[in-house]
């Protein structure tokens, strides 16, 4: 194997088994401060992975929720593995503080009614989207994660 210079991909995703949240990396820059980046993964890796349409109502589900629970969110990016998120915040954090923000957030996009944005005017991809089951994935993060 060729090294290269993207965590994720000197990640043995053989050694791990979800759900799990990691901590992948802390960037700290003289001139941009400091960032940090987490690994929620929903699905094994290799082994089980997200509907588009499932993964696409979790991210907006998420979006706005995750927003409201966890200070200086900067993104929320659905993996293009479909197993799980990528989420990128300000500062450095504590881990099982933000583990435990992660879950409730996963909890309040569950018992949300209706998707954010789902309509051709806020979405690249409107008919793209699962929410009943989507809200279920959610649920079974947050029971297992318990």
């Amino acid at each position: 194997m060729k090294k290269t210079n993207v965590e994720s991909f000197e990640f043995d995703h053989r050694k791990v088994t979800a759900p799990y949240i990691r901590e992948v990396v802390v960037y700290e820059n003289e001139d941009y401060g400091v960032v940090s980046k987490y690994d929620i993964r929903v699905c094994q890796p290799n082994e089980d992975f997200l509907e588009p349409g499932i993964i696409h109502s979790m991210e907006h589900l998420l979006a706005d929720k995750i927003r409201d629970i966890i200070e200086g969110v900067i993104d929320l990016s659905p993996m293009g593995c479909l197993t799980g998120f990528y989420l990128t915040v300000f500062g450095k954090r504590d881990l099982e503080e933000i583990k435990a923000k992660i879950v409730e957030s996963f909890k309040a996009a569950s018992e949300v009614e209706e998707v954010p944005a789902m309509n051709e005017i806020q979405c690249g991809n409107y008919r793209l989207h699962q929410p009943k089951l989507a809200k279920a994935k959610l649920e079974e993060f947050v029971s297992k994660m318990k």
